[in-house]
């Protein structure tokens, strides 16, 4: 479980990186930055809906404060 979140977060570093050479890149004149952007967002969707998902079906259980 804690390497696919891993992964989920690298991910959507990744995309948030190439959005940034995007931006730099392009200076406004093409779609890549709004795309790069609209894909780290679903990779944001994706893993808290996964979070909520394993903890429904018993995958990962709360630990609580201590």
């Amino acid at each position: 479980m804690k390497i696919v979140v891993a992964i989920a977060f690298i991910l959507i570093l990744a995309s948030l990186a190439s959005a940034l050479v995007f931006l730099m890149r392009d200076k406004g004149k093409s779609n890549r930055t709004v795309q790069a952007l609209t894909l780290r967002v679903g990779f944001s969707v994706a893993l808290f809906l996964f979070i909520l998902l394993s903890y429904k079906l018993g995958w990962i259980q709360p630990t609580g404060i201590r």
